[in-house]
């Protein structure tokens, strides 16, 4: 099942005592499930922002560890800086990034405020999304005369959501902070092929939402055109959630499109990318490259290679890693510096590096494990390979079949054969490791203590569960290599008829993957109680068999009349 991510971005009133930010910072890891992804300084605003991830069950009480710290270290009485601020923490945004909505993350956000007001005697404003007052959505509505105005708490319309409306001596110390909700900002850079900031800002002005305001003749020195209310008439930009300027970076020696990207289901990373192509183009500009500044969630450089793919007319069925790849070169991430996945994409910065898994060996290392004196990996955990072998075969040829000199009009259709092909691939190569798993809870479970008629039984429903289980991972075997099978069947028929035979050879190995597959449940059935379920899975196992030596019987038939003709 995909995890559920929400990410946090903390901005804490201080930027120079590294012992206070590294204190404050670290708290978040106290809470299990929550790992810190960056922590970021700057002198001169003596601000530093703090980015951590979790699941949503764990990210308030985070946070809120967080506040606390933040609260008890930096006395802004004494806090100095460059950036507007108005608390210890002085900001506190929840951000979707997987499988969240932003509805999620406002109940995060109100719970939130709603604690650091009650338990720590802290105002709070909530904005963003999570605002109760539409006025109070705009963070800078709330910030403003900045800390050495928050004496305004006390006024009836500046009464805080959460927390006192005194500026008393507690809250001249904490501050006052803002706890809201957003979606994923993303700040990108586009690199041209100039050093003049001028003309970086035309064409960011070409871009961004707000635009440029409206002149009388000359767009620089001409008059501004007023409106009926004396307010400047704006020309809008082309791009929705698009703030942006243009600047000139001494360190490349280059001007680029410094862009904020607000809401990215509103103007995606790509989206922007092309736009500054184009407007760069018609100023007689060219766009170079790009940079994201910070982190982002791995559907931004998925979404990318899905849109460059299609312009390509090229098939989408192709594995994570080459999805990386096309959209990094496509977006020129690399332009100004080698660009790391591993270092730039949530999803990868929270995978366990220490966590072994069998999908990650070479061949010759899974050869060589299966070859040991262990029970695992066993044939449950082979079966889901040749599986996953199968259906890799099968995808292969629908991509060639997209490829295919003269067959142009037929490339998104295998495209899509070749996508569903990746999905019952992924599948497979996880139950791999998860059979090996299923094997060691019934290891796990006969361990179990039996000193006592209590221990006993809790150890006996243990194995019987672990043993359930160990039956429903190879019939999820059988059933996902099964499926596969239309896969290379439909490819027997109509892909490339020069690579029929792995069409053919797909077949054979999920075919393979299904009877071993079945194999595993009938042995784990035999020590299962339950009479009803064993003989629910042994007769659904015989159907699956039945069906793959069918389909296996077609596929062959078809191998061998494309290869009479």
């Amino acid at each position: 099942m995909a995890r559920r991510l929400v990410e946090c971005v903390p901005n804490i009133s201080e930027g120079r005592n590294r012992d206070i930010i590294d204190a404050v910072a670290s708290v978040v890891e106290t809470v299990e499930g929550v790992k810190l992804l960056d922590v970021d300084p700057g002198s001169s605003t003596n601000r530093t922002v703090i980015t951590f991830v979790g699941e949503p069950e764990v990210m308030v009480e985070a946070a809120f560890r967080l506040i606390k710290r933040a609260s008890e270290l930096i006395d802004m009485r004494k806090h100095k800086g460059e950036h507007p601020r108005m608390g210890a923490t002085d900001v506190c945004p929840f951000v979707p990034v997987s499988n969240v909505s932003i509805d999620d993350c406002i109940e995060l956000a109100r719970a939130l405020a709603k604690r650091v007001g009650e338990e720590l005697n802290i105002p709070v404003y909530l904005y963003e999304s999570a605002a109760q007052d539409e006025k109070r959505r705009n963070l800078a509505y709330c910030r403003s005369g900045e800390y050495e105005g928050m004496a305004k708490i006390s006024k009836p319309e500046w009464k805080p959501d959460f927390g006192p409306n005194e500026f008393n001596d507690h809250v001249r110390q904490t501050g006052v902070t803002a706890i809201g909700a957003r979606d994923f900002l993303v700040a990108y850079n586009i690199n041209l092929n100039t050093t003049s900031t001028r003309r970086a800002n035309a064409v960011a002005f070409d871009i961004r939402e707000a635009g440029r305001v409206k002149r009388e003749g000359n767009l620089l020195t001409g008059k501004k055109v007023l409106d009926e209310n004396g307010e400047p008439v704006r020309i809008p930009g082309s791009l929705k959630a698009v703030k942006g300027i243009g600047w000139y970076i001494e360190e490349y020696g280059i001007a680029q499109l410094s862009l904020n990207l607000t809401n990215i289901s509103i103007t995606q990373v790509h989206t922007a990318f092309d736009e500054a192509c184009e407007r760069a183009r018609d100023r007689g500009l060219r766009v170079t490259g790009s940079e994201i500044v910070g982190l982002i969630p791995k559907k931004v450089l998925i979404d990318a290679a899905h849109h460059y793919l299609k312009k390509q007319e090229r098939s989408m069925g192709i594995s994570e890693a080459e999805k990386i790849k096309i959209a990094v070169k496509s977006l020129g991430l690399d332009d100004l510096k080698p660009f790391d996945p591993r270092e730039k994409v949530i999803e990868y910065m929270l995978e366990d590096a220490s966590e072994k898994r069998l999908i990650d060996l070479n061949l010759v290392d899974f050869a060589q494990m299966t070859s040991y004196e262990s029970p695992t990996p066993g044939g449950g955990s082979i079966a889901a390979y040749v599986g996953a072998l199968g259906v890799s075969l099968g995808t292969m040829v629908a991509n060639l079949s997209a490829h295919k000199r003269g067959w142009d009009d037929r490339w998104e259709a295998f495209s899509e054969w070749a996508v569903r092909g990746m999905e019952l691939q992924e599948t497979l190569l996880s139950l791999v490791d998860e059979d090996t798993q299923a094997f060691n809870r019934i290891m796990d479970a006969y361990g179990m203590p039996k000193g006592n008629e209590a221990e006993k039984q809790a150890r006996k429903d243990a194995i019987q569960e672990a043993t359930k289980y160990a039956i429903e991972i190879p019939l999820q075997v059988a059933r996902t290599s099964l499926q596969s099978m239309a896969v290379m069947k439909e490819m027997a028929a109509t892909g490339n008829p020069n690579s029929v035979t792995d069409a053919g050879v797909g077949a054979l190995c999920a075919r393979t993957a299904v009877i071993g597959a079945a194999m595993n449940v009938q042995v784990n059935t035999g020590d299962l109680e339950d009479a009803h379920y064993s003989a629910k899975a042994l007769d659904e196992a015989a159907q699956l068999i039945r069906q793959a030596e069918v389909i296996e019987l077609e596929v062959r038939d078809i191998v061998q009349r494309v290869l009479a003709r």
